[in-house]
């Protein structure tokens, strides 16, 4: 029998809010989450990537800090620019300037008092904290609260004077978050619920530092919910030391890959790998006779996603690119474009791999096996969403061979071998063996002797010791 929101036990305001974003019945995160975090409990949920893991915590979020929250004015200057800022045509002119930048613009409006929210959802990326703010403001609307987003690469005084204005939920990145409390704009003392979205990467090495400096400013008697498509045990002592007693929601296994994607592994040399790459942009759909509309391509650096851009533009494909060394407002319009079908390929950084909702995107390309295998799963997420069937592509040239085993380790599957029909490859290239084991192979103290004998190829020494 299939469960409504209504049985979840949301009020009537969240499900109004619910019908303007187009919900209709619940997804299983959704339908195991919902009730727990209602009942007050702390949550580890794990589940693919387009499952509705956002509203999955903001729906509950919103609903219960709602007794606590302050009646808030409607922003009908929403649209109008911030006390003190330039007219729009300056502006603009002003940020074409060498020195021009998103956080130059002064003096700061400071308010009177700490802005003190009731409920943090703290994000790794600027993207993913936008599609969180985009599904709260409209179900906010029905309840009379307010979501503030705070994220690098946007002006200070605008989003500080969205908080004078009075704040029941923050959307933040860690970074700028940080620079919020420093200055003492933000007070976190009033938090009864702390998110983390994509917990993982909230909760690795990279994140950690700041994420602990903003946890130790919450209060110690709050609610923490811990949501990510990949829950890896590396992080499991962490998740142990700030949760009590915390609920299990997993929809997916640790390295569970969506069923609707097809995976195929394209084994190439370095030196062939954008000239493939324009090959398989350019192949038609047997069953359509026509080329893909969207191609999402990941490279590992961002001067690599550079250097492969301007390839394609340069063999006519329209392309834009992805990376943290983009403005904010050119990562906007490259989402947009993409996203509206104007430009075919957008080629990125893991910036696109987690959270990023975009539908209808036919393949992604993994241009560089990603080092970490959970970025894997998260990148080939972004298609097969909807249902829909969506393809990904996995270049693999022989110096990441190791990589690769690692994915497979981490996903319990083998991708398949698939060859691009007519295309010539070279010679160098290493084909991995069909029979190739899933299981990790325990280390020995010989394990080191044994991959020095030789570098013979597959079937031997430095890549063959992988199979």
């Amino acid at each position: 029998m299939t469960t409504s929101f209504a049985e979840l036990g949301l009020n009537e305001q969240i499900l109004a809010g619910v019908n303007a974003l187009g919900f209709t019945e619940p997804t299983p995160v959704q339908a195991q989450a919902i009730p727990l975090v209602l009942e007050g409990r702390d949550l580890v949920a794990s589940a693919q990537t387009g499952t509705g893991k956002t509203a999955a915590f903001t729906l509950p979020t919103l609903q219960l800090i709602a007794a606590f929250s302050t009646p808030h004015e409607a922003d009908d200057d929403a649209v109008e620019p911030s006390a003190g800022s330039e007219p729009p045509k300056r502006r603009r002119r002003r940020r074409r300037g060498k020195k021009a930048s998103s956080d130059q613009a002064a003096p700061l409006p400071i308010p009177d008092a700490p802005v003190a929210p009731l409920a943090l959802v703290v994000t790794p990326t600027r993207e993913l904290a936008q599609q969180i703010e985009r599904v709260t403001t409209t179900v906010c609307q029905h309840t009379g609260q307010r979501c503030v987003i705070v994220m690098g690469g946007a002006r200070f005084d605008r989003q500080i004077a969205d908080l004078t204005r009075g704040c029941d939920l923050l959307v933040a990145t860690p970074g700028r978050l940080i620079d919020l409390m420093d200055r003492n704009i933000v007070d976190l003392g009033q938090i009864r619920i702390l998110v983390l979205d994509e917990a993982d990467r909230m909760l690795d090495m990279g994140f950690w530092p700041s994420v602990r400096r903003i946890v130790q400013a919450l209060p110690a008697d709050r609610q923490n919910l811990l949501f990510s498509a990949t829950i890896p045990p590396s992080i499991k002592s962490t998740i142990d030391a700030m949760l009590h007693d915390p609920a299990t929601v997993e929809i997916a296994r640790i390295g569970e890959t969506a069923e609707t994607v097809e995976e195929h592994l394209c084994p190439v040399t370095q030196g062939q790998k954008t000239q493939l790459l324009e090959a398989l942009i350019r192949t038609k759909d047997a069953e359509t006779d026509m080329t893909p509309d969207r191609v999402l391509v990941f490279c590992r650096t961002k001067h690599r996603v550079d250097d492969v851009s301007h390839v394609l533009k340069a063999d006519g494909l329209t392309v834009d690119v992805m990376h943290a060394d983009r403005r904010q407002e050119a990562r906007e319009k490259a989402l947009a474009r993409f996203r509206d079908g104007r430009v075919q390929v957008l080629v990125a950084t893991d910036v696109m791999s987690r959270g990023i909702d975009v539908s209808g995107i036919d393949a992604v390309v993994n241009y560089d096996v990603p080092m970490d295998p959970e970025d894997y799963v998260h990148r080939i997420g972004r298609t097969g969403r909807a249902g829909a069937t969506g393809h990904a592509y996995t270049f693999v040239a022989p110096d990441e061979i190791t990589p690769l085993r690692e994915i497979e380790y981490f996903t319990h599957k083998l991708v398949p071998v698939w060859d691009l029909p007519g295309f010539a490859y070279d010679e160098g290239r290493i084909i991995p063996p069909e029979g190739r084991s899933t299981t990790k192979p325990l280390r020995t103290m010989f394990s080191g002797a044994k991959s020095r004998r030789g570098f013979g190829g597959p079937s031997g020494g430095r890549y063959g010791r992988h199979y």
